[in-house]
């Protein structure tokens, strides 16, 4: 896998485990601050998006996972 489909499977997990967790209606529901990780990775991934920087991504490089460009 590239660096940039690691990011998305990432963003992708981390949005449905914090959805699972925060909506009041999912069995796993924990507590309604979990909505604010799903928030954070929207707002990091609409940034990344813009700027073309992802800081997940550089760590990803520097662990050796191949580039996507």
């Amino acid at each position: 896998m590239t660096s940039w489909q690691v990011v998305r499977l990432f963003a992708g997990t981390f949005i449905l485990v914090s959805l699972a967790l925060g909506v009041p209606g999912s069995p796993l529901f924990v507590s309604a601050w979990w909505l604010a990780l799903t928030a954070f990775v929207g707002a990091n991934l609409l940034q990344s998006s813009l700027t073309r920087w992802c800081p997940l991504e550089i760590i990803l490089r520097k662990l050796g996972v191949q580039s996507g460009c």
